[in-house]
C-alpha cells in the first residue's frame, strides 16, 4: 500500500480522537466530494461512527480496534485514489496541512510518512533516521 494512503489514513483516524475531529471530517469529507459526491452523506456518517469507535476503543486502550479502523481508512482512501490517480497532491497537502497538525506530537510523528534516500561510495558511511539516532563508535 502507498505510504501516502497508510499515513492519511492513519493520521485522519488519530485525528478523530481529537477536539478538532470535526476539522478532520471536513477534509476527509471534501476528497470525497471532488472525486464522488454522491457518497458524501455516507462518508459523513461513517466518519461520526468512527469517531465513536476511536473513543471507545481509546477508553479501553484497545489499539487493535484503532489500527483495524486505520487500515480501512487507509483502503477507502486507496480506491478514492485509484478513482482519481490526480488526487494524490491534494491528499499529501490534505495530511501535511490539516491532518497531522490536528495530532498529538507522538500521533503526528507517528503519522508521517518518511522516505529516505542515500548512496555511498568507497568507505563513506551512511547515516539515517526519522527520529532520534544515537552513534557509538570506537
Amino acid at each position: 500500500m502507498d505510504s501516502l494512503v497508510m499515513a492519511a489514513g492513519s493520521a485522519l483516524v488519530g485525528a478523530m480522537a481529537t477536539d478538532a475531529w470535526q476539522q478532520a471530517r471536513s477534509s476527509a469529507v471534501a476528497l470525497w466530494r471532488r472525486v464522488h459526491p454522491q457518497h458524501v452523506p455516507a462518508i459523513e456518517d461513517e466518519l461520526a461512527e468512527v469517531r465513536a469507535e476511536v473513543l471507545a476503543a481509546r477508553g479501553v486502550g484497545d489499539t487493535e480496534t484503532e489500527a483495524g479502523l486505520a487500515a480501512d481508512w487507509q483502503r477507502r482512501l486507496g480506491r478514492l485514489l485509484r478513482d482519481d490517480p490526480a488526487l494524490a497532491d491534494e491528499l499529501r497537502r490534505v495530511l501535511d496541512e490539516e491532518l497531522t497538525p490536528l495530532l498529538p506530537d507522538t500521533e503526528g510523528h507517528r503519522a508521517a510518512s518518511v522516505e529516505m534516500t542515500a548512496r555511498a561510495s568507497g568507505r563513506a558511511r551512511i547515516y539515517q533516521a526519522a527520529g532520534n539516532q544515537t552513534i557509538n563508535e570506537s
